[in-house]
């Protein structure tokens, strides 16, 4: 019997199956606010068990890629309500992934073109922001080098995420998902390469923590630990990310602190399909005997492959996506068999209007073109 389609309780989110459809930016937002295709489009996918919105920043410091809505401003809270009522009204169940990049951006995106912010004032090699270049013109550019965060100002950071979860909520999001994962900020702190701290956020893995568990425990106290989500990549390589001595020890660590706070869920991030390399074989094995939690991975799934996770026990959800892309009825096409389109690479990333975003049909019509 399938599991992928059973129902799953989510610290007391029903959820009616076990995919979900993974955050991917997009860069769609114009303005930097969703608009009416960012509600249909998230709308359109509501059939999935959990949507995680791609990375919606939560200060403009915490930007690095054009074109990405955010969630610090009044503006930004209106906008996101629409998008939520679009799958509400659908019977969907969405959470918002808090996203700040670090190192990961470049001074034409940070306030007054001051430098970006991360654990120490060591720039990402391979690193590249989608910023605007020196000619004016929007593409992918170097990361700017950063400066390191002062003790004091790690507080602030914080309290930004503790703000955007609050707007979050308001807006109608049924949780959050805390972007720790693929080389931003929170795991420049945590990698002991990228964090050459001398302070109580630096040196030891209780210190490298630290910035991350504050994080969580503040935003759990004003939205309560069952709407709180958190994303990780352990052995991230993305962005100039490197290994280093203690690591696998570093992220068991970290389990282990998850499992003493039970947030809604723990996503694993596995960064083959994205242009870094795979976890350790067992890996999530090996996690979740320390953490014992809800546990979502992504990279690559088939429903395959999906299926066999959850029945070999160390997953509880499955996240899906790029097939989410091309493929607005992903659940209802697994569950029946039907064909799954595959998306063409163009139509990741920016765009105008529908086309390449909200313009891909359902089975039911593209059954209906092919039988006419």
């Amino acid at each position: 019997m399938s599991q992928l389609f059973s129902p799953y309780d989510l610290a007391g989110l029903p959820l009616p199956n076990r995919t979900v459809m993974a955050p991917m930016t997009r860069s769609r937002a114009a303005t930097g606010a969703p608009d009416a295709h960012t509600a249909l489009y998230y709308a359109q996918r509501a059939s999935a068990g959990l949507l995680i919105t791609e990375g919606a920043p939560i200060s403009q410091e915490g930007n690095g890629y054009l074109y990405t809505p955010g969630i610090y401003t009044d503006e930004h809270e209106a906008a996101w309500a629409k998008v939520t009522k679009a799958v509400h009204d659908r019977g969907g169940r969405i959470f918002v992934q808090l996203w700040h990049v670090g190192r990961v951006s470049h001074t034409s995106l940070q306030p007054d073109g001051a430098a970006p912010v991360s654990a120490s004032a060591q720039r990402g090699e391979a690193a590249f922001s989608f910023a605007t270049g020196p000619d004016g013109e929007p593409g992918q550019q170097p990361a700017s080098t950063p400066r390191a965060l002062e003790t004091e100002e790690v507080a602030r950071v914080t309290a930004d995420f503790v703000m955007a979860a609050k707007r979050a909520i308001r807006a109608g999001f049924d949780g959050v998902e805390i972007h720790g994962a693929n080389s931003y900020l929170f795991e420049q702190f945590l990698n002991a390469n990228s964090n050459l701290r001398t302070d109580r956020y630096g040196g030891s893995i209780e210190n490298r923590m630290r910035f991350l568990l504050e994080t969580i425990d503040a935003v759990a106290a004003e939205i309560g630990m069952n709407r709180v989500g958190v994303r990780i990549s352990p052995f991230g390589r993305l962005s100039g990310m490197q290994g280093y001595e203690g690591e696998a020890d570093t992220w068991l660590a970290l389990a282990e602190a998850l499992e003493a706070r039970q947030p809604a869920y723990v996503h694993l991030s596995d960064q083959l399909t994205i242009g870094g390399e795979a976890m350790p074989a067992g890996f999530p094995s090996q996690f979740c005997k320390t953490f014992t939690g809800t546990l979502i991975a992504a990279g690559g799934f088939t429903q395959e492959t999906g299926e066999q996770a959850l029945k070999d026990g160390a997953l509880d959800l499955i996240a899906f996506g790029k097939p989410f892309i091309a493929n607005p009825d992903l659940v209802e096409r697994m569950q029946n068999g039907w064909p799954i389109n595959t998306p063409s690479r163009e139509a990741f990333y920016g765009g105008n209007g529908a086309a390449g975003y909200t313009d891909f049909p359902t089975w039911d019509e593209e059954k209906d073109k092919i039988d006419e």
